[in-house]
């Protein structure tokens, strides 16, 4: 049955995937997860999608993982699976970010091919500060776009940054106008959704498999580590 947090609409050969629990800045519980997740995999067996774009309803993007309860093992999982579907995914997956795009959901944008970016957009990693870690294989693909020394200072320092530097560090592909996002990002999902499958399957596989070629192992380091420290927290 579908869920009312993930709202699905297609359009020629477009699927439109919106996060929707906008009282709660499209923060990630497990049934917004789940529902990502089958959706994501139903359309990566459905000839008819040829794009997705992914977005969220609301003043935000994703404020990241639901803190109103403690982290649970099934949490790590759910995040991280739906991060493998986005990456493996068989369509190329476009993200239209707005408002607060942090944590998780900062990472599920890093995941998509490629990134639109409203001007009110706001950036920000708080998991050390939060005495967690990273995940959706951010330590892989933070570093393949900023490098290492500015990957590492975002994720420890846990600073907020705009649209403007997510642009200037090549985080997003363009910073349009907020009332143009929805226009400009469906525009370009449709003009992918025009080329023939196999063509934007192949370079999507290709590009991934050599700049992402340690997305796997970041993934399984990334639960480990989330997993050690979990442990940690209960013996204090």
């Amino acid at each position: 049955m579908p869920s009312p947090q993930l709202l699905l609409e297609s359009d020629a050969g477009v699927l439109t995937l919106t996060l929707n629990r906008p009282d709660k800045l499209n923060a990630i519980d497990n049934e917004l997860a789940e529902a990502l997740l089958e959706a994501l995999n139903a359309a990566a067996i459905d000839p008819s999608v040829r794009a997705i774009r992914l977005r969220g309803s609301g003043r935000a993007f994703c404020a990241g993982r639901d803190v109103g309860a403690a982290p649970t093992d099934k949490d790590l999982e759910l995040v991280q699976a739906v991060s493998r579907a986005i990456v493996t995914h068989p369509r190329p997956v476009i993200a239209a970010v707005h408002g607060w795009t942090v944590g998780a959901g900062f990472e599920w944008m890093m995941n998509a091919d490629i990134v639109y970016a409203a001007v009110d957009a706001r950036f920000k990693l708080p998991e050390a500060s939060l005495g967690v870690f990273v995940t959706g294989g951010l330590v892989a693909t933070l570093p393949s776009a900023i490098g290492p020394m500015r990957a590492k200072a975002l994720m420890l320092l846990g600073e907020t940054f705009d649209a403007a530097q997510a642009l200037d560090w090549g985080l997003v592909y363009r910073s349009v106008p907020a009332d143009e996002l929805n226009t400009v990002s469906l525009a370009a999902a449709r003009r992918i959704a025009d080329l023939k499958p196999e063509v934007a399957t192949e370079f999507k596989r290709v590009l991934n498999q050599i700049g992402l070629d340690q997305f796997d192992r970041a993934i399984e380091e990334e639960s480990r580590v989330q997993r050690m420290l979990g442990r940690d927290d209960v013996g204090r």
